[in-house]
């Protein structure tokens, strides 16, 4: 049995999740999952507008969702590791596995 989490550890918890409770900042998580873009590639492929882009960008950055590295002129932002991949693929995995439940379910 695991020890329990100090609360120290359960803020910082609770703040990346409240991060990812923007669904702006997980469309452009899900984007970045196809590989590095520009905030303007962003903006252009998600239609947000580019200011908002590189705000949700910087706390995500902040909080260790994206890395990013400057390429001329350019910054290129990236998903930070796999983890953000994996954290991806169990939420929307889970959610999948409960529409089809419930599709189950309704056609009954």
């Amino acid at each position: 049995m695991k020890a329990p989490m100090p609360p120290e550890l359960l803020e910082l918890v609770a703040e990346r999740f409240k991060a990812l409770a923007e669904p702006a900042r997980l469309l452009l998580l899900d984007t970045l999952r196809r590989g590095e873009r520009t905030v303007g590639e962003l903006a252009e492929v998600t239609e947000l507008h580019p200011a908002n882009v590189s705000k949700h960008l910087q706390l995500l950055h902040q909080l260790g969702f994206v890395s990013r590295r400057k390429e001329g002129l350019f910054v290129e932002y990236r998903l930070a590791d796999e983890t953000v991949n994996h954290l991806c693929d169990l939420m929307c995995g889970k959610l999948e596995e409960e529409t089809r439940a419930m599709m189950r379910n309704l056609a009954r």
